[in-house]
């Protein structure tokens, strides 16, 4: 009868490397005090044997599990969903594993799985608070571990800091380039007003009228789906359009897009469309879309180094950001902007 393969020890490594366990410990652990030769030694052997720290043992030794938290609503939508892999590639990227877990219908207030989470031994918790119903989650997770929210708003729990992408700041830029372009009427069709990202946009937007002074206007709310911002485009054209229509994510530009070619309307030439997000594919419509890019990627890893600095308890950089700029990106949806 065949036995089961043995998991490689550290022992094993350091056989394999010709050096002392100690060496390989400190290889694991602090790498810069090892010689270089050695060091690499040790590394090749470790891949050789495709050993891997076991977690256990350590967090016995250290206290730590180096492992992360991530709690979210197991929306599929662009925002959320691109938000999630952001932080879970930084995480790994800086040494540290994810246990991803959602709150589901059977646990609205999130006590379940943040208790679940502190049981594996998460050191911190990242919950992805994208709306209200999120927010008994990130307070019921940081009764007794540290958490930090990445949200579009500060969620109002005690003790909980946040980092989340500038949505005022993306509305504002979509207002003054459509301004640019020479729109003189905006319309923008909102998400749920439940929705941190949806209200902030609509902040933004309802302040960026105010400074321009052009006429504009909020319809809805949509629910951030095609048909949402179809029916609510669908509507505007048979009381009267404006210069442009700004969606509040681009699932809903694109049930505005079809709308409007629907009833023949050309785009932007009688109407321009922005959406938010800058989903894949937003590029390849028909117009090719104007939208604001989130830096997803920016936002994973700010919010695990801020999260690192918790655990650890060393002071935030003076500089380090709580929010990060969105970035508007011009396609054929809007026209030209003219000449100052």
């Amino acid at each position: 009868m065949e036995t089961a393969p043995r998991r490689p020890s550290m022992a094993d490594v350091a056989a394999r490397a010709g050096v002392s366990y100690q060496t390989v410990s400190r290889v694991l652990n602090e790498p810069d005090i090892v010689r270089p030769a050695t060091r690499d030694r040790v590394l090749a052997a470790i891949a050789e044997l495709g050993y891997t720290p076991n977690r256990a043992a350590r967090a016995l030794k250290t206290t730590r599990s180096s492992l992360i938290g991530v709690l979210t609503d197991g929306s599929s939508l662009f925002g959320p969903a691109e938000t999630t892999t952001a932080i879970e590639t930084a995480a790994r990227e800086a040494g540290y594993s994810v246990l991803l877990t959602t709150v589901g219908p059977d646990d609205p207030g999130g006590r379940a799985v943040g208790a679940e989470l502190r049981g594996a031994g998460a050191d911190g918790i990242l919950v992805v608070a994208a709306h209200e119903a999120m927010i008994p989650a990130v307070a019921a997770s940081a009764r007794s571990t540290p958490v930090l929210a990445v949200s579009a708003l500060p969620p109002r729990v005690p003790g909980v800091e946040t980092i989340g992408v500038d949505q005022q700041r993306g509305a504002r830029e979509v207002v003054e380039h459509l301004t640019r372009t020479g729109a003189r009427s905006v319309v923008h069709a909102a998400g749920p007003a439940d929705w941190f990202d949806a209200r902030a946009r609509r902040d933004g937007f309802e302040q960026a009228l105010e400074e321009h002074g052009i006429d504009g206007e909020v319809v809805g709310p949509g629910d951030w789906t095609p048909r949402s911002g179809h029916d609510l485009a669908d509507q505007l054209v048979r009381r009267g359009l404006p210069d442009a229509i700004f969606a509040a994510n681009d699932m809903m530009a694109i049930g505005v897009l079809h709308a409007l070619h629907a009833h023949g309307l050309r785009i932007p030439e009688d109407v321009a469309v922005v959406g938010f997000d800058n989903t894949l594919g937003a590029e390849f419509l028909v117009p090719s879309l104007t939208t604001v890019a989130q830096p997803f990627a920016e936002l994973g890893r700010t919010a695990l180094e801020r999260l690192v600095h918790l655990l650890e308890g060393t002071p935030v950089p003076a500089d380090a950001p709580r929010t990060l700029p969105p970035r508007l990106v011009t396609r054929r949806s809007t026209l030209p902007e003219r000449p100052r």
